[in-house]
């Protein structure tokens, strides 16, 4: 039994910030109907692996553990199932342009009129409110307008966004957060609300302390320079003889075990390194002297000496080696997907343990409209009018 056993949520989003927030709730135990356009479904699906393996990464990654009912909610059929699911459902999340859902008769206040007690969530990338309110974008619009992508790279060089999609997921974990607020909320009130999250909100709020340090000081902290601005001690990553290591802070009482252990005991008598925060000139200029020494052995060998020196540390890994750590697979972080033509697929598990109400990562992933006949059988609809809303595109 997941937390969320006995909600339901009727999942309308697209590619990353929707889907992901709701692929969160199916792993918490919610029943997931993935709502998507007849014979083309969620964008997400046409997003392949690469030109000559056509598995779509972004779909399965978002929708596992769903069910699919394809209903095109722009005709006055589809609207209407979708309104007769709404009054079986809990949640509904949504992150199409902003406006779309209400020019399709689909807004909170007609959805809610249906159901008082629905839990409407719309997801954006710049605000449900003001003048960029209905702009589009993606998840590289929330990492630009959001700020982050000033933070990356060196000083003098060029800015990069992060290569993976951050906005979409910390939007969709703000969605997901809204949402079980709502619940809790529900629960003594009696009423749904609207919940809205948009891509730049999230940014900004993922970056709060950064954001802080600018407002008390009116200077951006600065680009990230292997580490971070704000963390004024040896938090770096250097270069290894094969790859790269994170060095975690290395704390006053660990200093001393740490220069001896890589051999350079001088830097531990060093006057420049000798206080408790460094500026910004002596944290590089400590950088440059430990990128003189690590470069002489393996990042697995740095890892042994310092394991053993009782460091903090951490290899900078690809996802064949993340893959490959059990700690990842005892503690659920990666799990497997058993596709009946692909086989088992390794991805993503959950982030979250619970002891009581385990989250399970979902194991299926449906075909586009897999379970449309039988979703709308049980609203009540006869095979008749099935078969109608087909001839007319409906479904």
């Amino acid at each position: 039994m997941g937390a969320l056993n006995g909600i339901r949520v009727l999942d309308a989003g697209l590619l990353v910030q929707g889907p992901q927030a709701a692929a969160l709730m199916a792993d918490m135990g919610a029943d997931v109907i993935k709502v998507e356009l007849p014979g083309f479904g969620d964008q997400a699906r046409w997003i392949p692996v690469s030109e000559t393996d056509r598995r779509a990464p972004y779909f399965v990654a978002a929708n596992r553990g769903k069910r699919s009912v394809s209903v095109d909610l722009r005709k006055p059929d589809g609207r209407e199932i979708f309104l007769r699911l709404a009054e079986t459902a809990d949640v509904i999340i949504s992150n199409f342009k902003g406006g779309t859902m209400d020019s399709w008769g689909l807004s909170y206040e007609e959805v809610s009129a249906r159901n008082p007690r629905i839990i409407y969530a719309t997801g954006t990338v710049f605000g449900p409110i003001g003048p960029d309110a209905g702009r589009e974008g993606a998840d590289l619009a929330g990492q630009a307008a959001g700020g982050l992508i000033s933070t990356t790279g060196v000083n003098g060089g060029n800015p990069t966004p992060v290569g993976v999609t951050i906005a979409d997921f910390i939007a969709s974990q703000s969605m997901a957060n809204g949402i079980l607020a709502a619940v809790i909320a529900r629960s003594s009130s009696g009423r749904g609300q609207r919940v809205d999250v948009s891509l730049v909100g999230s940014q900004i709020w993922a970056q709060a302390s950064e954001y802080a340090a600018f407002g008390m000081s009116g200077a951006q902290p600065g680009r990230s320079n292997h580490g971070h601005p704000l963390i004024h001690a040896a938090y770096f990553i250097v270069p290894t003889k094969d790859g790269w290591l994170a060095l975690i802070g290395v704390p006053m009482p660990l200093r001393p075990a740490f220069y001896n252990c890589i051999n350079r005991p001088d830097l531990g008598t060093d006057e420049r390194f000798a206080g408790l925060l460094y500026s910004s000139e002596v944290k590089a200029a400590l950088h440059a002297e430990l990128s003189k020494v690590f470069p002489e052995r393996t990042t697995a060998e740095w890892c042994e000496v310092l394991r053993n020196a009782g460091q903090r540390y951490a290899p900078v890994r690809g996802y064949a080696e993340v893959m490959a750590d059990p700690q990842m697979w005892e503690n659920g972080y990666l799990s497997v997907l058993q596709h009946p033509e692909w086989g088992d697929v390794r991805m993503a598990g959950v982030p979250i343990r619970m002891s009581e109400t385990p989250l399970k990562p979902g194991s299926f992933l449906a075909e586009l409209g897999q379970d449309t006949e039988l979703v709308l059988m049980e609203l009540g609809y006869e095979w008749e009018q099935i078969e109608a809303f087909r001839s007319a595109g409906a479904v």
